[in-house]
């Protein structure tokens, strides 16, 4: 079987923080696992947002050239995608949101089987609402969404106090474990079956 690859895409402005310890915990996993990591940091990256221009229909990348293009050849590349990001008022902060927007916008090759997760950072509430936010950028990608022990969240507030957080330091270590199972057993499947074949895609609006 070919080598595996990661992708850890840190939504955090804060470089060293909690989101990063938390993607550190399943990366160390997967090195284990010997599948090959990239990590990628968005931190005060100057990210605006999709304006729906569908110029990357034609050109196959956004017109904002900037790290939402530099990472689209590694999303290619990977086998899994698992986004980090603190949780700012009961949601992803808005820079992972202009990222993953123009990231899945533009993108224009066969996301289906790369599997996906999404991790939250939250000092109380709202880390299960952000989950959810980040998720079905996946699930409209045909992509699985790995599943964990718990929901794929973990606390802290100040840096490093993720560290008391046991149980969810080991929700991460669990991601890793069951994200490079799937991994392994959709390049098997592939490998014997090949993709299921696609239809071509309907749209249907619901003003007539």
């Amino acid at each position: 079987m070919e080598q595996l690859n990661a992708l850890l895409v840190n939504g955090s402005p804060h470089e060293d923080g909690n989101t990063a310890r938390a993607l550190q915990e399943i990366e160390k996993v997967f090195v284990k696992n010997g599948v090959k990591v990239t990590t990628v940091g968005i931190c005060t990256a100057q990210i605006s947002g999709c304006t729906g221009c569908g110029a990357c229909s034609k050109t196959g990348k956004c017109v904002k050239d900037d790290l939402v293009n530099a990472v689209a050849p590694l999303f290619e590349k990977a086998d899994c995608l698992i986004v980090g990001t603190p949780v700012h008022f009961a949601s992803p902060c808005g820079t992972i949101i202009s990222f993953m927007d123009r990231l899945f916008c533009s993108c224009h090759f066969d996301k289906r089987f790369k599997v996906g997760a999404a991790v939250a950072v939250a000092r109380r509430g709202g880390a299960t609402a952000s989950v959810d936010v980040l998720d079905k950028y996946f699930t409209i990608s045909g992509m699985p969404v790995v599943p964990s022990s718990y929901w794929n969240i973990i606390h802290g507030n100040v840096p490093g106090e993720v560290e008391q957080d046991a149980e969810g330091l080991q929700t991460m270590r669990n991601l890793a474990e069951n994200a490079t199972f799937l991994m392994r057993s959709i390049a098997l499947g592939k490998k014997e079956y090949g993709l299921p074949e696609a239809e071509k895609k309907v749209k249907t609006n619901f003003v007539r």
